[in-house]
């Protein structure tokens, strides 16, 4: 693909994404076709498509088990948290109706049952953000936040319809701002512990071959890294490096 397609690709399989969250993490092989359609993808690349919405928990054609991939200490605490919270989501919708109403009149009792009563809906769509490198307990937690901060968003709504799409959207929302974060936070620990582990295999190389420890000048006349980069790797390493004099 030309660097055109790939942004083109890039930003409607995070389309496809937001999409599939929105029908309880499922999505037809017809719907990524449409999504995909000006790009002209050939079948092989559907299926890596296919391959890749299923990897990050979204079934194609049917809803995939929710609880699958989740650690034995996840599935533990998600067992004991809905035991906690099991009364608070018993409604009709004709009272879940006159809780919104009343929510978005500004009505404070109003918005603090709407709260309890999202709790298990924030349960629900955690584990279709769950197995992306974020604890579901943490999901669960950014969920309740923007939980409590949509309700007070609510007066700007019309209808109580519009105001549970905006909160349903504002949890999911919060779920992959988490992710998002968690997994940028990850790769950037991943830079570091790739840059301090080369600056140490070089170091050991050197002091190998001189059967002492380095300075850092000899170490980047060797390497040609800067000294500004290998002090910096020091830091990161917390100045473990076994191989270069400290001095």
């Amino acid at each position: 693909m030309e660097t055109g397609q790939e942004l083109v690709f890039a930003r409607t399989l995070e389309d496809v994404k937001k999409l599939a969250r929105k029908q309880q993490g499922c999505i037809s092989r017809e719907q990524v076709k449409e999504a995909f359609k000006e790009l002209e993808l050939k079948e092989e690349q559907f299926q890596m498509i296919y391959d890749y919405l299923e990897k990050h928990k979204i079934g194609i054609g049917k809803p995939m088990d929710p609880e699958d991939g989740l650690s034995e200490e996840e599935i533990d605490y998600l067992e004991e948290y809905k035991k906690e919270i099991a009364s608070m989501g018993q409604i009709s919708s004709g009272e879940k109706e006159a809780v919104f109403l009343s929510a978005m009149a500004g009505e404070l009792n109003a918005r603090r049952r709407l709260i309890d009563l999202y709790l298990p809906q924030v349960v629900e769509i955690s584990k279709l953000y769950a197995g992306q490198g974020v604890f579901i307990e943490d999901l669960i937690g950014e969920g309740n936040l923007a939980l409590s901060t949509a309700v007070t968003m609510l007066g700007c709504m019309e209808h109580a319809q519009e105001a549970e799409g905006m909160l349903v959207q504002m949890i999911m929302d919060a779920m992959e701002e988490c992710i998002t974060g968690t997994v940028r936070e990850m790769e950037k620990d991943r830079k570091v512990l790739e840059r301090v582990n080369h600056v140490a295999d070089k170091a050991r190389e050197l002091a190998a071959d001189l059967h002492r420890k380095v300075t850092v000048e000899e170490l980047a006349s060797e390497t040609g890294m800067t000294v500004k980069a290998i002090q910096e790797a020091m830091r990161m390493s917390g100045f473990a490096i076994e191989d270069i004099e400290y001095g």
